[in-house]
């Protein structure tokens, strides 16, 4: 006997062409917006994005399980959290990052801190106490010398006024008779290459913080000698503190950008001496910067060098008044802030560790940048250089100090900002670790890190969501207006 089609027949084959269809729409979308419909579709996808949201759209978050337990000092758990409930049984954290080549997320982040510890330096605050306004303090930009002329921006002139018959051994022009606008590629490129001096450039960035340390120590020395009293007798008197940041030039040569600020003998909360004034303090960093010498270590296929700071210094002191006349604490905290993000980037080198020298010709670098990390690989080979660890820090040209650094009486730290944030933030304040009379006992493990490419396009569309809502923020402020969120 024929088959009979029943109801439920039609049916099943109905639902199966829908879903031959479904899956060959699925097919046809790319992989990126395939991982989007997985995203949205898996459990706990609102309180993923909670977790990206709330480390602001990082783009390369560190995923974490575990579990904390906080009990007060009758041993009753006042506090418990635990990741099993979500998604994926880990927790999204920022990678805090501060290079927003990177992430421009945590980069932003970490731009804020450096902008309030700068800042509480300069007019207080953040344990910091107000005075250190009224105390003598200046702003100080220490450069590199020249180890060959390159291209540079002007507005007035040529890049390098030509003279006749001026070549140099190799036959080219010493002189550019053009004018260059900063954001050309050709600024910070040697006139020429064979001319300039690439392993004492290298050995320059290698020795940049001895230098900074051979010239605070000149600073000290001038001031003991203006005051005359003995040096070793100086923290008697008064305290250098500071707060640094170092910067890529175009050429690939790091500069120092540096807020001085003198104290009493008990630190920021005394006062420093009357005869130290922002005319003396002026006066002196010049003359330190003049009189610092370091002698790279010897070499056979080097020689010797004899390192010191270039002769462009630039030297303001920062009047309490900051009538206009002067640069505004808040200036100088954002100008600092804004380096503390950039990368070896800037000065065209890399973000990761170069580990066999064929990978420096793969780089998407100029000539220039690419011999400046063979000349940085070929000086770390050398065993008399071994201590200097060039060869770890190719990548950075050969500098291999922190980005920001201060001394420890200048203002709060990074990790104090981080964590009164971190009380800020947390949802719980009346059972928080960091209450008293309570234990909190944590239990943390590496569950992976980044994004899939679908999880990167939500987390950038957060990312943006955020810049804009801060935008929107600076523009009614700017007009008067509050604005809550």
């Amino acid at each position: 006997m024929p088959r009979t089609t029943t109801p439920t027949d039609t049916n099943d084959r109905t639902n199966s062409r829908a879903r031959q269809a479904d899956r060959a729409r699925l097919a046809a979308l790319s992989p990126v917006d395939q991982d989007l419909i997985r995203i949205a579709n898996a459990p706990g996808f609102r309180r993923w994005v909670e977790q990206i949201r709330a480390t602001g759209g990082c783009e390369h978050p560190i995923y974490l399980a575990g579990s904390t337990v906080t009990r007060d000092t009758s041993g009753t758990v006042v506090h418990a959290y635990s990741t099993a409930d979500e998604p994926g049984g880990r927790l999204a954290v920022r990678c805090r990052n501060r290079r927003a080549s990177r992430c421009a997320p945590c980069s932003y982040e970490h731009q804020g801190d450096t902008f309030h510890l700068v800042r509480a330096g300069l007019v207080g605050g953040k344990s910091v106490p107000a005075v250190v306004r009224d105390h003598p303090r200046l702003f100080v930009t220490l450069t590199a010398p020249s180890f060959g002329p390159v291209h540079r921006a002007t507005t007035d002139g040529p890049c390098r006024p030509r003279r006749a018959g001026s070549l140099c051994e190799h036959g080219r022009h010493r002189g550019c008779p053009l004018t260059h606008s900063p954001d050309e590629s050709v600024i910070g490129q040697p006139l020429c290459r064979a001319c300039y001096d690439y392993p004492h450039h290298v050995l320059w960035n290698a020795h940049v913080g001895e230098l900074w340390d051979y010239f605070t120590h000149a600073v000290r020395r001038r001031l003991a000698s203006a005051a005359g009293i003995p040096r070793s007798r100086l923290r008697e008197h008064l305290r250098v503190s500071f707060a640094k940041v170092a910067e890529y030039q175009a050429r690939g040569a790091v500069h120092l950008h540096a807020v001085l600020r003198l104290d009493g003998p008990d630190g920021p909360d005394s006062p420093p001496p009357d005869w130290a004034s922002d005319d003396l303090l002026v006066a002196l960093v010049p003359e330190a910067a003049a009189a610092v010498r370091v002698s790279a270590p010897a070499s056979e296929a080097l020689g010797s060098y004899v390192l010191r700071w270039g002769r462009q210094l630039d030297v303001r002191p920062l009047r309490a008044c900051n009538d206009g006349r002067e640069l505004t604490d808040d200036a100088i905290a954002g100008y600092l802030a804004k380096y503390v993000t950039k990368s070896t980037v800037a000065g065209g080198g890399t973000d990761t560790r170069i580990t066999h020298r064929s990978t420096i010709d793969l780089l998407p670098v100029t000539d220039h940048v690419r011999a400046l990390l063979r000349a940085s690989w070929d000086l770390g080979g050398l065993p008399e250089l071994a201590h200097l660890r060039i060869r770890p820090w190719a990548h950075t040209l050969a500098f291999r100090g922190h980005c920001l650094t201060k001394s420890r009486a200048y203002s709060t730290t990074y990790r104090a900002l981080r964590a009164a944030r971190a009380d800020h933030q947390r949802s719980d304040d009346d059972a928080g670790p960091g209450d008293a009379g309570v234990l909190t006992l944590a239990t943390w493990r590496f569950a992976g890190h980044g994004h899939t490419p679908g999880q990167a396009e939500i987390a950038a569309g957060v990312a943006e969501d955020l810049v804009r809502q801060r935008e929107i923020v600076r523009q009614e402020r700017a007009l008067g207006h509050t604005w809550a969120p």
